[in-house]
């Protein structure tokens, strides 16, 4: 295992800032302001100055939730090279949730954007000394009685006295922190539970960039097209905080990523690298390539599709992800594997990764050269892994990872973190796999998911869902037991049955059909009982995961 040497965040982001002063930054895709690297950094020299009103010191948390802006992006940034601590906070959260999170991270300020400002409640987070308005820059709630600006003119006019002369290359110094300082501390929405707080180090962000620069996917002049939550670690350090260390120019969507409104975006801002999660590659091979490939598949061959028809859907995609990049890389939760098997024949550029937020993400990952179907990919060069089975590479086990990536610890919780890791300082990631001779990893499923058959047989409820989902009609499914039976829980798709005329009354038997044609499917102990269909889509988390403990009550 070799570690990344490259050098610490603010440093990586100092040089940034001198080498593309006035090259475009961050920018907005609903009202085109842009910020270059000298205008961001003039931005991020008035927050310090607010932090300096607020007695802000190095070490203290600062707590951000809001809409994905590049105001959102300097907060963001201001925090962690004034010496503080970001706690990023999902915006899609419940009230309480992040109420709790204020107060359980101690954080000392919280900024909000305006969708959100009328939403939290100074009474229920009494330790903050403010809550500012990023989007409309002024002051909601103080509690100390020290004067606070409220208005970014006045933060302004007290910065252009720190530099008369303006904001200048040589200005940029930021704070030294050491590789084991708390650089973020990051609240989980896990599909199992309440959130926890995950500690990251500058250690852990320089694995993750380091890994970034060597598979050139970040470098000066990239053009990046972020709608992944920023909150989370897998947009946060992929398509946001490595791309701004290295001079990439970034545009915020700020809208409800429907499929429509990206495809106009990507049309408009031409990504070199998208990065994405599974749903929305998925919903777009749907709707635009396997409606042209299933009416040419019905009276020609293979052979005949792979030479005419598979060349122009390729092109079709690829132009829907505006045509200019080098490859969709695909993470943050497991790709259906006939979609996957779909975009291999059409050779779609797409390479996958895996990770979780106790990684800050990635932990392997596999590019277009070294594709292997259905693996996620060999670790990465500064990551170990192995299979807590006797035999990694045929008998799953649960997944276990050591390197510079890995979270020192669960915060103001030394009961979850001593669980979490082995006394020979294996994280044990709650995820069921195995490990090729030649280093692939192959995910199976959920450690908490996983289901016991009659006989003693391991079933991957994921995987099942997998095959599932790609039958008629259904758009979502949850496969659990009950009973000693396997039951499957659907969420049909509507807008297909709209199309052709399918009334709801029809539906039943359509299921009854799929269930009959997947039990054939199967093996006999992963066989389902009965559909349950439902009328609303399952509640995910950010990540597009399905919260599979608000459906444990149909076990």
């Amino acid at each position: 295992m070799k570690y990344y040497n490259v050098d610490n965040f603010n440093e990586m982001l100092e040089k940034s800032i001198r080498e593309n002063w006035d090259m475009p930054a961050l920018t907005n895709y609903l009202t085109g302001e842009t910020f270059t690297y000298g205008k961001m950094a003039q931005a991020i020299a008035e927050v310090h100055q607010l932090f300096k009103e607020l007695e802000i010191e190095e070490g203290d948390k600062i707590a951000l939730v809001g809409k994905n802006t590049p105001e959102w992006a300097i907060v963001f940034l201001a925090t962690v090279t004034y010496g503080a601590t970001i706690v990023p906070i999902l915006q899609n959260f419940p009230i309480d949730d992040i109420h709790h999170i204020v107060n359980h991270s101690e954080s000392k300020l919280l900024f909000v954007s305006d969708n959100l400002k009328e939403q939290v409640m100074e009474d229920h987070m009494r330790k903050l000394k403010c809550i500012y308005c990023y989007t409309e820059k002024y002051l909601i709630h103080q509690s100390t009685k020290k004067v606070i600006p409220a208005k970014i003119q006045e933060l302004r006019d007290k910065t252009s006295v720190a530099y008369p002369n303006g904001i200048q290359k040589e200005d940029i110094h930021y704070a030294k922190r050491k590789g084991d300082d708390i650089f973020a501390l990051n609240y989980t929405s896990g599909t199992t539970g309440f959130s926890k707080g995950v500690l990251q180090t500058y250690e852990n962000i320089r694995g993750n960039i380091g890994f970034v620069i060597e598979k050139n996917l970040a470098y000066k002049g990239n053009k990046i097209l972020t709608f992944l939550p920023l909150a989370h670690t897998y947009g946060c350090t992929l398509d946001f905080l490595s791309q701004i260390t290295n001079g990439s120019h970034i545009t915020f969507l700020n809208k409800i990523p429907a499929p429509q409104i990206l495809v106009k975006a990507f049309e408009e801002v031409k990504p070199n690298v998208v990065f994405t999660v599974p749903l929305i590659v998925e919903k777009i091979y749907r709707s635009v390539a396997e409606p042209i490939i299933t009416k040419h598949a019905a009276f020609m061959s293979e052979e005949e599709l792979k030479a005419s028809i598979y060349p122009k859907v390729r092109n079709m995609m690829i132009q829907i992800f505006g045509g200019n990049f080098k490859q969709v890389i695909i993470g943050g939760a497991p790709l259906n594997a006939e979609i996957e098997e779909s975009l291999t024949k059409l050779e779609f550029p797409f390479a996958v990764g895996y990770g979780m937020t106790e990684c800050s993400p990635l932990i392997s990952f596999v590019n277009l050269e070294e594709f292997m179907p259905k693996s996620v990919g060999k670790p990465l060069r500064n990551m170990e892994v192995r299979i807590d089975s006797e035999d990694e590479e045929n008998i799953a086990g649960e997944i276990l990872v050591k390197g510079q990536n890995i979270t020192p610890g669960y915060y103001k919780n030394p009961t979850e973190t001593a669980k979490t890791f082995d006394e020979d300082g294996w994280f044990h990631t709650g995820d069921i796999g195995t490990l090729s001779k030649d280093g692939y990893l192959f995910i199976k499923g959920r450690c908490k998911t996983m289901i016991l058959g009659p006989s003693g047989q391991n079933i991957y409820p994921e995987a099942l869902e997998a095959k599932l989902t790609n039958m008629p009609f259904v758009s979502e499914c949850l496969i659990v037991e009950k009973e000693g039976k396997l039951i499957a829980l659907v969420y049909p798709d509507m807008r297909a049955m709209d199309e052709i005329n399918i009334q709801k009354e029809d539906l039943q038997g359509i299921m009854d059909e799929n269930k009959k044609k997947f039990n054939q499917a199967v093996a006999n102990y992963e066989q389902i009982s009965e559909i349950i269909l439902y009328p609303n889509e399952f509640e995910k988390t950010p990540k597009k995961n399905i919260k599979r403990y608000l459906y444990e009550s149909h076990k």
